[in-house]
């Protein structure tokens, strides 16, 4: 995933790498899921995501609820109903990250509070990927907006989807006590990856929303990463001691 994410940085044809991306992405997102709840249920998030993800697009396109009145292009394919299948995979992916930061965050018996951190934090990628994804001509908002021609009823139409979004993943996936430290990486790296491309790689750069997106993924990837590195260290000193007696 991140060579074929920094590929799609530096190359001519970043609308090419798109799709490639976001499929390691899901995939990914599935393994490292798989390898905490099993098969099974890492299946049913994936696919619970998806079909919300592409519900709530498939409905937006058509009546502009909840995000605003916009339309895709024929740039992204292939496309279902108008919609197109890697935007529905993008929503799964980092749906499953979002939600695995969320459990890192905020431990087992507050559920709803980890609904709301995550779907905080994968509205918080949405500060990156819609400024990203109108440049590569994927989708057009219909009056534009305050940010980047982004309309804030974007992202509280975002934010509603995720919070359903993450009801679902919490109900089939639960907050397990060890959380899938892949996961938690993958959502790191994908707010490094993007602060890095809109502050040096992409042409024009811009840094007003790699500051923007760089603290909004960052309040959420940086605590995460540091808890999870904290545990896995706590986890492998006691293995260690068990291991010495």
């Amino acid at each position: 995933m991140v060579a074929a994410q920094v590929a799609s940085g530096v190359r001519p044809d970043p609308v090419r790498w798109t799709t490639p991306v976001v499929g390691l992405l899901t995939a990914g997102a599935g393994c490292f899921a798989a390898a905490r709840i099993g098969a099974v249920r890492a299946v049913k998030a994936v696919g619970a995501a998806l079909a919300l993800g592409y519900a709530a697009e498939w409905v937006g396109v058509r009546t502009g609820v909840p995000f605003g009145r916009y339309s895709y292009t024929k740039v992204l394919r292939p496309q279902v109903g108008g919609v197109p299948v890697t935007v529905a995979a993008a929503w799964a992916g980092m749906g499953l990250a979002s939600h695995a930061v969320a459990a890192t965050l905020v431990p087992d018996g507050r559920r709803w509070t980890r609904v709301a951190v995550g779907a905080s934090a994968l509205t918080a990628w949405d500060v990156f990927l819609d400024p990203q994804m109108m440049r590569l001509g994927l989708w057009r908002w219909a009056r534009g907006g305050v940010y980047r021609g982004v309309p804030a009823t974007n992202f509280a139409g975002w934010l509603a989807v995720s919070a359903l979004l993450m009801g679902a993943v919490e109900s089939i996936a639960g907050a397990e006590r060890d959380v899938a430290a892949g996961l938690v990486a993958t959502y790191a790296l994908m707010a490094a990856m993007e602060t890095l491309a809109f502050a040096a790689v992409f042409e024009p750069r811009d840094p007003l929303v790699a500051v923007a997106g760089g603290t909004a993924m960052g309040a959420f990837a940086i605590p995460a990463a540091v808890l999870t590195a904290r545990r896995r260290a706590a986890g492998h000193r006691r293995t260690t001691g068990r291991e010495g007696r």
